[in-house]
């Protein structure tokens, strides 16, 4: 077959059902993310069975699962997508995105390390200016390569903390917070004196009983630990939990020492029994972002999306009454609303 028959037979949109039923595994669910119908992208996907001589998925006991040729036509054609969209995708200004009508579905990849009213702030939001929208999302944790997710296609944006983000991605910081320690007020540090010779010493916070979440990508020793480590620190962690509003519950009825930023315990110290200190070892500031791929960069949608997160990190310094949790609005619910 010639360069041009096979040009012939392949558009751009072919290319985009490529990847996204490949990404889905299910045709059914490429049909919803295409905004098209199941029979038509079945139709596509006979299409390109034709041109590959490949089933590109096949069945693998309840679910489909894609074929290796599949997988390796992926990344090529996630960039022949990238490309197109920085060839073509510069006159998509948000002006020409309708939030009020549009009926697509955000897939945020984010921790609940920045502020606990964060995340449901941004989904009431968002509902709020695009009531026709879905809200999908998905906790960032070490079972998570946000970096190939977002390569495929598979979130739309990653929002969390990192010592140094990854490069390959598009980059929007968010905020900077100071490092501190939660602990409560029957921990022996929280009756000691900020300063002089009696204050909190480096050796008693490393020998100190700590909790602390999973790193979020595997090998990693997540941002705290990696900032001892470079100075050839390393603290007493007894406790790991991946959910991070727990911890400072956690906190409150034990003598355990949460070490995250100033903003996040703040939410809790009015509430419960618990004591923000000065932390011994000298930390930088906590830098939080938001990242994305080249595949969403010039989307009018995805700039819009990325709009409202940076609104609505700039609106969390309002004074807020305490922390309750009743008070915080059930995700799940939220898109249902």
């Amino acid at each position: 077959m010639s360069k041009d028959a096979v040009f012939d037979k392949i558009d751009l949109s072919l290319i985009r059902v490529l990847h996204t039923v490949i990404t889905e595994c299910s045709v059914s669910r490429a049909a919803i993310r295409l905004q098209s119908s199941q029979p038509a992208v079945s139709t596509q996907l006979k299409r390109l069975r034709e041109i590959t001589g490949d089933p590109l998925l096949v069945r693998c006991g309840q679910a489909m699962a894609p074929t290796d040729v599949a997988l390796s036509l992926l990344e090529p054609a996630s960039a022949i997508l990238q490309h197109a969209q920085s060839m073509f995708g510069h006159k998509n200004s948000v002006r020409d995105f309708d939030p009020a009508n549009t009926t697509l579905t955000f897939r945020i990849a984010a921790t609940d390390y920045l502020d606990p009213f964060f995340l449901p702030e941004l989904t009431l939001r968002l509902r709020r200016l695009a009531p026709n929208i879905k809200v999908e999302v998905v906790q960032l944790t070490a079972e998570l390569d946000h970096r190939r997710s977002l390569a495929r296609g598979e979130v739309d944006l990653v929002i969390g903390n990192w010592l140094e983000p990854s490069d390959e991605l598009h980059l929007g910081r968010l905020l900077t917070d100071e490092v501190v320690c939660l602990v409560s007020e029957d921990h022996p540090a929280a009756r000691l004196p900020k300063d002089g010779k009696r204050a909190w010493s480096v050796e008693q916070y490393l020998a100190a009983e700590h909790i602390s979440p999973p790193a979020l990508h595997p090998g990693a020793v997540g941002v705290i630990d990696e900032r001892l480590a470079m100075q050839g620190l390393r603290r007493n962690i007894v406790v790991r939990n991946p959910h991070f509003a727990q911890l400072p519950y956690m906190v409150a009825g034990s003598l355990l020492v949460l070490t995250t930023g100033r903003r996040f315990c703040e939410r809790y110290a009015q509430q419960l029994r618990v004591k923000i200190i000065r932390c011994p070892v000298a930390f930088p500031a906590m830098n939080y972002y938001q990242l994305w791929h080249d595949l969403t960069h010039h989307s009018a949608a995805s700039r819009w999306l990325r709009e409202q997160v940076r609104d609505v990190v700039r609106g969390l310094h309002q004074v807020r009454p305490p922390l309750r949790a009743e008070s915080l609005p059930v995700l799940g619910s939220l898109a249902k609303q």
